[in-house]
């Protein structure tokens, strides 16, 4: 068992290795939660514990009453697919070639370890405020853990840094992303009787033309680029071929700008498909996707499958204040930019407002995939690099709060 003298590089890598051996999709988190806080605890994290969705928090107490800073990386992963396609076994957590591999190895727990580790260090040297640790679930299927924790005020940190994937850069935000149905309703019938059914597949070509119209007119941001909107998928229900269907579905994804949260998001697109001349005989209904879930706690809930999207200024003094951090410890000036994808950081920085940045080692192309792993060297940089990080934001908060009092 470690120290909490003792938190290396080394020693940080392989807790990420035991994580990834342990599998952890959306909502059975359970495992990897209890192997996280076993870390802390060994690491001598104060309050280490649970909340009722299954969040993982502990802290490193401050030796002042500066706000606290919040490091943030999320317990789930997503479904391997097929093992045998894996060039190296994905819970395996094998160190080869000078990267740590297998699901999870860069989304996301080789970053929570760096981010675990990195935080603890301020267990014997506080910093000025509280360092919270919070390790999210469901951040995969939407972001359910970062919503509870955030709406409940649990934690109310200053400031966040998420443990995404940057290369190292400092992310400031992301487009958020919305899972939309669209279903034309009709009779259904006997295919061979057709002219007794009302076929919703008729309306089909005149909803999928005016989805791609709406997609035409979204907006654009200077730094997120355009928001779109796509359709990824079509259902008939009843789902037989001899079967004229009632129901057609059509999946939109939606990749929305900040700003737009989901009733705005539904009324909008309403709005649009109003104006769609459907045949005779059909209706249409819109309506976000949804999907029961249930977390590694027991709780369940019909959740909307919407992420927020959010932006930091690149000025903000909190970027700044990080990548100037990460400029002294590496020599390399980081790059201020958008994720690709989306992340916690919508509901914290997008719904309530606080900053929020990225940062964390590990290649955005490699999540999702079979070939995903960590590079150490780069990880390795970005450990060394987060403590200095997480005092320039300390640094700044006075800024904020003087802002914050201006009003």
């Amino acid at each position: 068992m470690m120290t909490r003298d003792d938190p290396t590089f080394d020693r940080a890598m392989r807790f990420a290795q035991d994580l990834i051996r342990i599998p952890g999709l959306s909502g059975a988190e359970g495992d990897v939660a209890a192997r996280v806080m076993r870390e802390m605890v060994a690491l001598g994290f104060s309050d280490v514990h649970t909340d009722e969705v299954g969040n993982v928090i502990g802290i490193a107490r401050g030796r002042g009453a500066a706000p606290p800073v919040m490091l943030c990386s999320h317990l789930d992963v997503v479904d391997v697919g097929d093992i045998a396609t894996w060039e190296y076994p994905p819970f395996g957590g094998v160190i080869a070639d000078g990267f740590v591999h297998g699901r999870g190895a860069m989304d996301i727990k080789g970053p929570l370890a760096i981010q675990t580790y990195a935080a603890a260090r301020f267990i014997h040297e506080p910093a000025a405020g509280d360092v919270i640790v919070a390790h999210t679930v469901l951040e995969e299927r939407g972001g359910w853990g970062m919503a509870h924790l955030m709406a409940t005020g649990a934690v109310r940190p200053a400031a966040i840094i998420i443990g995404e994937a940057t290369n190292g850069d400092v992310c400031i935000g992301h487009r958020g992303r919305a899972e939309i149905i669209a279903t034309l309703k009709g009779l259904a019938g006997h295919a061979s009787a057709p002219e007794r059914a009302r076929n919703p597949l008729r309306g089909l070509g005149a909803l999928i033309e005016a989805l791609h119209s709406f997609a035409q007119d979204l907006e654009s941001d200077e730094i997120l680029g355009r928001a779109t909107a796509a359709p990824t998928m079509v259902e008939t229900m009843p789902r037989s071929r001899n079967v004229i269907p009632d129901r057609v579905r059509v999946v939109l994804d939606w990749r929305v700008l900040p700003g737009i949260l989901p009733d705005a998001a539904l009324a909008r697109l309403r709005e649009y498909l109003d104006r769609v001349r459907l045949p005779d005989g059909l209706g249409m209904d819109v309506d976000f996707a949804t999907e029961k879930q249930r977390t590694w706690t027991g709780l369940e809930d019909d959740r909307r499958l919407f992420t927020p999207g959010f932006l930091l200024d690149p000025g903000h003094v909190v970027a700044r204040a990080a990548a100037r951090a990460i400029t002294r410890q590496t020599g390399r000036a980081p790059d201020l930019r958008p994720w690709t994808f989306a992340t916690d950081g919508g509901h914290s920085c997008g719904v309530h407002g606080i900053p929020t940045i990225g940062y964390a080692p590990g290649e955005e192309r490699h999540a999702h995939t079979n070939r995903e792993r960590l590079e150490l060297r780069k990880a390795s940089t970005v450990y060394d690099a987060y403590p200095g990080v997480i005092s320039a934001v300390f640094d700044v908060l006075p800024a904020l709060e003087d802002v914050d009092s201006r009003g």
